[in-house]
Order: C-alpha cells, then sequence, then structure tokens
C-alpha cells in the first residue's frame, strides 16, 4: 500500500475536555470543528532512485478560482514532472499552481494533482504544507482518531479497501490482463442484449471509446468517463479488474479515413492537451480509483499513418503530410503517454495497425523508429509504455490456421499470391509477436506485451475454409485456405461476413497480454453514404459498397455492409451478421 501523510489546518486549539479526550475547536464556534483545508500526500510507487505521488487537497474555506499549494522536503528529492498542477521547485521548496481547467475550488470540493520524482537516501514525507498561504498541520499519518480516513484518505496500509476505497496498488503488474475481470460497459451491454441472441454475448468486455472531448463528461445522457469509472469499481468488487479506455481526439485524426475525422484540426494540439487528455489524466488519478487496472488504447491508426500515408506513395494524403511535417501527432501521442504513464494503475498501449498495414519490410522497421522516437520525446519515455496493439477495430484473422508464410506451392512461394503480396505475414499474431521483438531489440522494455482485438475477426459460418486451397495455383491455395474472407485485405469498413472473434482473454499466447473486445463489435465503422453531423465525422467511399476502391485497397470493391449508420453508432444488421458467423460459435 501507498504511504501517506494528511495535513489538517494548524491554530486549531486543542482544548482536554472532562473525559481528557482532545478536542479541535476553533474560537468563537462554539466547539465546532473548521479544518479550512487538507492535504492528502500519497507515495504511489517507489523505487531505487524515483518514486510517484498523488496528492489530494480539499478546501473547507471558502471557494477559490485558483489556488496554490507549497511545501518543502528534508532530504534531496527532486520533481521530475507533473500532471494536472503546474509543479515548480527551487532548492527544496515545491510550489504546485493549478491548471487553467482546474483552479475553481468549491467549499467542500477536491482537486488531485500527482508528480514523478527522483531521490537517494530516504524519501521522508513532508511534514508542513500551505495553501494559498495557509498553514496546515500534520498528523502521524496512520489514520488515527484525529485523522480516521476518508474516500481521498484511505487510512492506513491495513486498510483492506471498500467498494468506495478499493485501496491502492503498490506498483504495475507485468500484465494487468492476468487474474482480472474485464469491464462490461453497461451501455454496449445493453445494446448487444436488445438483439436476438445477443445476450449470450453481452456480458463479455468492451472498450470505452473517448473519441470527443464531450464524451468525457458524457454525450446525450450517457455516461461519461466518471460514470465508468464509478460503475467498473462497483464490478471489481474484491477482485481485479481492467478496464479499457480508448483515447481517440488527435488533432487532425485519421488523415487517411474520412468516416473517422475527429473535431480538432490539425494545429490544436494545445487544445487536446488542456482539454482533453489532461482532464482524463486528472480524473484517472482520483484516489478512489486507484485499485483498478486501466488499460489505455492510445491513437488507433495516428503513427502508422505517418509511416505509410505521408510520404508521397500510391495511398499517401495531403491529411497525412500535414500531419507529418507539423508534428502534432507525435506531440500528441508523446503527451498522451506522459500523463497517463505516470499514473499508477494505468497501462498505455499504443496502437501499431495490423499485418496488412505494416507487414511489408519497407514498413516495419520505419514503424519500429517511429514508435521509438514518440516513446523517448516530448517528456515520454519507454516505461510509459506496457505494450501494442494490433488490428485495432479491424478484420485480420488472429491465426490462418492453413496458410503459413512459409508455405510454397509448386516452388512458388505464397508470398508471390496477389493476397499476401509479398507481406512477410498472414494473421495478427505472427506479426504481433515478430513485432514485439523489434521493439524490445530497439529500446523497449522487455516486458513489453501486445494485445490483438478479436472483436471482429472470428470469420465463421458456412464461407469459412475447412482446409488447404488447390495447389494448382498460389493464388487458388491462399484463397481457397485463408480464414479471412476479405475482398481485400485493405478494407476496413463494415466488411460483409465478418463474425466474432476469440472472446476476451488474458496471456492466450507467448508475449500476448490478452485478446481484448475493443471495437464494440456492433458499433458502425462509418456511414455508407454522407450523413450530417456535429463530430466531425466525413464520409469515406470506403463505406460505401457500391465504391470501386482505390490505391490503397488495390482498387477493389469495399466488401462493405449497405445502409450503415456514422462512425460509433449502432449497427443491428452488422452485429446480427457477426453473432451469426462467430468462430467460435456462440452458444
Amino acid at each position: 500500500m501507498s504511504r501517506s501523510r494528511t495535513a489538517i489546518l494548524a491554530a486549531l486549539a486543542l482544548v482536554a475536555g472532562a473525559s481528557g479526550t482532545a478536542l479541535a475547536v476553533v474560537p468563537g464556534s462554539s466547539g465546532i470543528a473548521a479544518i479550512p483545508c487538507t492535504v492528502d500526500y500519497k507515495v504511489q510507487n517507489q523505487w531505487d532512485s524515483g518514486f510517484t505521488t498523488n496528492v489530494t487537497i480539499t478546501n473547507n474555506s471558502a471557494a477559490k478560482t485558483s489556488w496554490s499549494l507549497k511545501w518543502s522536503y528534508a532530504g534531496n528529492q527532486r520533481v521530475t514532472n507533473g500532471w494536472n498542477a503546474k509543479v515548480t521547485q527551487s532548492g527544496t521548496a515545491v510550489t504546485a499552481a493549478n491548471e487553467s481547467y482546474n483552479g475553481a475550488l468549491a467549499t467542500g470540493g477536491s482537486v488531485s494533482f500527482g508528480f514523478q520524482g527522483s531521490y537517494s537516501g530516504s524519501n521522508a514525507l513532508p511534514t508542513a504544507f500551505t495553501l494559498d498561504g495557509v498553514a496546515c498541520n500534520v498528523d502521524n499519518g496512520s489514520g488515527t482518531p484525529t485523522d480516521p480516513g476518508t474516500p481521498t484518505d484511505p487510512g492506513t496500509p491495513t486498510d483492506p479497501g471498500t467498494p468506495t476505497d478499493p485501496g491502492t496498488p503498490t506498483g504495475k503488474v507485468d500484465n494487468p490482463y492476468v487474474g482480472a475481470k474485464g469491464y462490461v460497459n453497461p451501455e454496449w451491454s445493453a445494446h448487444a442484449a436488445a438483439e436476438p441472441g445477443g445476450s449470450k454475448v453481452a456480458n463479455q468486455s468492451t472498450a470505452v471509446w473517448l473519441d470527443r472531448i464531450a464524451a468525457i463528461n458524457g454525450v446525450n445522457g450517457g455516461m461519461g468517463l466518471r460514470a465508468h469509472l464509478d460503475e467498473a469499481v462497483k464490478q471489481k468488487g474484491s477482485g481485479q479488474l481492467v478496464i479499457q479506455l480508448v483515447i481517440y481526439d488527435l488533432p487532425g485524426r485519421d488523415c487517411a479515413a474520412l468516416a473517422s475525422n475527429g473535431e480538432l484540426g490539425p494545429t490544436e494540439i494545445d487544445k487536446y492537451k488542456s482539454q482533453y487528455i489532461d482532464p482524463i489524466a486528472s480524473i484517472l488519478s482520483d484516489s478512489k480509483y486507484a485499485g483498478l487496472r486501466i488499460a489505455t488504447v492510445i491513437e488507433p491508426d495516428s503513427l502508422p499513418n505517418l509511416v505509410t500515408n505521408a510520404g508521397g506513395t500510391a495511398g499517401s494524403t495531403d491529411a497525412c503530410a500535414t500531419m507529418k511535417a507539423n508534428g502534432n501527432y507525435e506531440k500528441g501521442v508523446s503527451y498522451a503517454l506522459d500523463k497517463l504513464g505516470a499514473i499508477s494503475n494505468v497501462y498505455n498501449y499504443i496502437d501499431a495497425g495490423h499485418h496488412a498495414w505494416l507487414g511489408w519490410d519497407s514498413n516495419f522497421d520505419p514503424t519500429v523508429q517511429e514508435f521509438y522516437k514518440v516513446a523517448t520525446t516530448n517528456g515520454a519515455s519507454v516505461n510509459d509504455v506496457t505494450g501494442f496493439i494490433v488490428n485495432t477495430a479491424n478484420y485480420g484473422a488472429t491465426t490462418e490456421p492453413f496458410v503459413k508464410i512459409t508455405d510454397s506451392v509448386n516452388g512458388q512461394t505464397v508470398r508471390q499470391s496477389k493476397w499476401i503480396d509479398w507481406n512477410w505475414y498472414v494473421d495478427e499474431q505472427s506479426f504481433a509477436q515478430a513485432l514485439r521483438t523489434k521493439l524490445v531489440a530497439a529500446g523497449f522494455n522487455s516486458g513489453l506485451g501486445m494485445l490483438v482485438d478479436t472483436s471482429r475477426n472470428g470469420w465463421g459460418g458456412s464461407a469459412r475454409p475447412t482446409a488447404a486451397g488447390p495447389t494448382t495455383s498460389v493464388d487458388a491455395y491462399v484463397n481457397g485456405g485463408r480464414i479471412d474472407r476479405r475482398i481485400h485485405a485493405g478494407n476496413w469498413c463494415n466488411q460483409s461476413g465478418a463474425g466474432l472473434g476469440e472472446r476476451p482473454k488474458s496471456a492466450p499466447a507467448a508475449g500476448i497480454d490478452a485478446y481484448v473486445w475493443v471495437k464494440p463489435p456492433g458499433e458502425s465503422d462509418g456511414a455508407s453514404s454522407a450523413i450530417a453531423n456535429d463530430e466531425g465525422k466525413g464520409f469515406d467511399r470506403m463505406c460505401d459498397p457500391t465504391y470501386g476502391g482505390n490505391a490503397r485497397n488495390g482498387n477493389n470493391p469495399t466488401g462493405a455492409l449497405p445502409n450503415s449508420p456514422l462512425a460509433g453508432k449502432w449497427f443491428s444488421a452488422q452485429f446480427q451478421q457477426l453473432l451469426q458467423n462467430a468462430y467460435p460459435a456462440v452458444s
């Protein structure tokens, strides 16, 4: 458990009552205790030379529009970076001032911030705090009768935690999915259960997508981030639970796919930081969520687009070239990694595209270099990265049972087939494992884990092959045996014939942290025709079943289902097909 010190206002007279008990009395208040402020300072995680800390201020005096907290260290502690406050240090003195979005502090209100620091020798807790110049007294940190513990001060290390006070983890685990159940999103579960047969999968864990600033507080009466986290605490009970959040609102988002364009313009990086990432980090830092394991999927499609779609090749777009030139994808992802990775129970997984996007030599190594660059600049470090995720919201098979990249037909390698097209990978798991090896060799931590989104890559039903294809040619062999039945591996929007894939499970294969359902099955990839909206989502012809394709899908038909709604909206016909074609089958 974390070490904690709770600060209470000084200048309270301690008056011995008739029983000899010390009572806190404010002159002229008829014995009613008045504590203008408390400060809960917790060392959440500590190692040989560093530590992370969460600080919660509770204001019991007049409401404030800004605040400044000060304390001093007795040792050589140095603050290296902070979040949700401007934390500065001069000698041993530290000042934490509010950010623009959290300066308002009502009477009885609380605000939390955190920081990472370094030290040598001992890491003694501060002994005094001042809030806007008002001194705060310090008890012994033990949660005694003068410090009974509150939801923002959960008491001593012997506190076992309750549903409203889940306790604090001692540090990050290697794989957050092991030994933990997954969060069931009540909103998705209700949609699934309302479909014929959907109740059979409505208890599966799916990710919560934070695809715009408004989603943090909830859109159109829907659940916001705090509501989901509160529900996750309830579902957790006395065990472990992992909740998955998709961080998805970069400036100029999805520069190569109009259907999932976002609300922020290409240059709005400051707005992304202050109005999107910072508020999310503030909420995730709340001590009442410290017992949850929070897995974040960081900005799907963003960094892979810089590798393949921004350099003048056939699939490049002007929008991607702009984002590569201004660096705001890289700055945004680095900022998210830094701010979220510093929270002791948050596990960041960077999106890594899929095998049919990055599996060629010309893309694979540059992708590794791009990931390492972003994870080691703009304040981020490899320690902020738990792992990577492949196949997010896509349809690539987890494994191909009847086609291997080492297969040959009549002396020809299957890499020559039109489907594989000289790629080095035929499925997501082999791609993920190879990518992991390269990333570790490039400098990422040896404990790096991979996720595979299996929500819609089952490809069951009557069209699923049961054996290898004929050996008359490499194309006949591959097309006859591959379970991925898309027209082209570059097709990504509401694919006809797809099915639910492997159910979420932890540690299914070497180097794989989990199979996960990040894309909630039944939520559309994009509209099949133009639909006016206020979410910044455009019309992408790859979602139009009548479109003949483009360079990125070899000028093939899109294979998209008709009559689809906007990206993220419920698409009943798709859910029904996914259920029917599930593999393993739903029983």
